[in-house]
Order: structure tokens, then sequence, then C-alpha cells
């Protein structure tokens, strides 16, 4: 376990050397200047390259890279070329806003799939399973920014009942929270469906059902548990999505959240920031592949960590 451990921390320094690399370099091809940005569309040559000599724009690439890295390692992501505040501070105050959206969405999404899937396998070809079938095919087929403002307009402009925008008290994150996670809801819906339905086909399920087991002990102590190990990896996998794919839904609901950061930072090029955000998206999946792994060995004891 200690050496699986290790062996997973080295690949994931590795990658994030990798990603940042090239994310560094990526944005630096983006068009357009950021010090011209800064300055303003009134501003002189002089004054623009007084703003590229302020954030070290003038430097030759390599040793802006250079600097980036030594920074990183201390633990320095930068300054915001927007607000000139470290981009740690930005971060500490949208960072928990977007996990808290990404709560609520994956928490309701993943309870309402699942079962919505499992509902469906035990109804196979009936009309429960062609509803349930329905419900999921919309889900994925509907944009989010269409299901939020249909939201907005029934819950908030209609009903009075919940705020349009903002990021606030709980009241705030019911509506981006149920727009951000509907997708996933449908996409596990469907990801269930089909993992029951293979698992009731085994051997086991059968044998089982000739010992005179119930359908509820079959479906939920034996069936359910074999077919959550492959629907892990698409819950962890979309988690991940959730938090870095936040960008239309928190746009949409004028959610103060990293996402619409992203959105700020590449319209005004700021790099310190894009870099950042870029770098802890990356770190999401990282982890969340990790965790995923883990949870493989622990619904399935014959899955060996090496």
């Amino acid at each position: 376990m200690i050496r699986y451990g290790l062996k997973k921390l080295l690949e994931m320094f590795l990658t994030l050397f990798i990603v940042v690399t090239i994310v560094f370099f990526f944005v630096r091809m983006i068009p357009g200047d950021p010090a011209r940005m800064i300055a303003g569309e009134q501003a002189t040559l002089e004054d623009v390259e007084n703003v590229r000599e302020a954030l070290g724009l003038n430097l030759p690439v390599g040793q802006q890279y250079i600097k980036y890295m030594k920074g990183l390692l201390h633990g320095d992501l930068g300054t915001s070329m927007r607000t000139k505040r470290p981009v740690a501070e930005e971060l500490a105050v949208r960072y928990p806003n977007t996990v808290k959206l990404t709560l609520v969405a994956i928490t309701w999404s993943v309870l309402v799939g699942i079962l919505l899937g499992v509902w469906s396998s035990r109804h196979r070809s009936r009309w429960q399973d062609y509803l349930g079938m329905t419900i999921a095919v919309s889900g994925i087929s509907i944009p989010n920014f269409w299901i939020g403002f249909m939201l907005i307009s029934l819950f908030a402009v209609r009903l009075h009942w919940l705020p349009a925008t903002g990021a606030g008290g709980f009241k705030n994150l019911i509506l981006p929270g149920l727009t951000l996670g509907t997708n996933i809801m449908a996409i596990l819906a469907r990801f269930s469906r089909s993992s029951m339905i293979e698992q009731l086909k085994e051997d086991y399920i059968r044998t089982g059902r000739s010992k005179g087991i119930g359908e509820t002990a079959i479906t939920w102590r034996h069936a359910f548990r074999n077919s959550m190990i492959s629907v892990v990896t698409v819950v962890g996998m979309q988690f991940g999505f959730l938090l870095g794919g936040s960008v239309i839904t928190e746009a949409v609901f004028a959610y103060n959240g990293i996402g619409q950061l992203l959105v700020t930072s590449v319209s005004f090029r700021d790099y310190p920031c894009i870099q950042s955000l870029i770098l802890i998206f990356s770190l999401h999946f990282i982890v969340i592949n990790f965790v995923v792994d883990i949870l493989y060995a622990i619904l399935n004891p014959e899955i060996q960590l090496s």
C-alpha cells in the first residue's frame, strides 16, 4: 500500500509538472497583449511598456518560466495582473463557493441518478424503464444554460421562492446545483441501469433466486454492490468535471466561483490566474483518480493495489 502511494505521488508530481509547463507556454500564445489591456486603450506606447516591465512581461519567456516555477515551488502562485492581488487570495474567496456548489450538484445527481438507474433495470422493458430512460436522455440532451434559465424563470421570477443570482446561503446553491447536476444525473442513470442489467444476468443472481432470496435482497445486497465498481469510476470523473466545468452554470447565475474567475482571467489575459486555475483543475483529477483506485479495493477486495 505504501509503495503504491509513493508511486502515485511520483506520477502526480510528474503529471503536474508537464501540465504546468504546457499551460505556461500555451497561454502566451493567446492573441492579445495583457499589458495593453491593463494600461487601457488610450495609453501611450511608453505607458504600455511600463506596465509590461512591471508585470515582468519584458523578460524572455524562458526567464519568465524559471521565475514562475521558482515561485511555485515556494507556494507562490503569483499576482493577478488584473486585480494586483495575490492569486492565492483570489482563489481563497472563490474556491470554497465552487466546492459547495459542486458538492450540492454531485450529491443529488448521484442519489437520483443511481436510484433511477436501478429502478429502470428492475423494470426493464416496462413503462417504468421507458420513463426513467426518457428522463435520462432529456437530462443529457438539454443544454445546462437552458435548464438554468428555465429554473430562474420559474422559481426566481414567477414563484419568488429562490434567489436567481449570487453566492450566499444554501438557497443560492439550489438552482445552480440543480442545473450543474442534471447532466451528471442523466449519465449516472443510464450507466447504472446498464451495469445493473449486466449483473442481474450473472449466474450468482440465478443461484440466489433459486435459493429463494427475495428480489430486494438480490438487487441491493448483491447486484447493486458489484455494479457500483464500474459506476464509481464515472462518479469520480464526473466530480472532477463538475469542479472544473462549472463555467457556464456560474456565468448564468452570476455565481462567484472559480469557473467565472477563469472566464474573466482569459478575457484579460491574466496569465498567473489562468495557470493557477488549470493547475487546480488538473490536481482535482489526479486526486480523484487516486481515491477511485482506493474505492475499487474497498468495493472488491479481490482487486489489489500495485
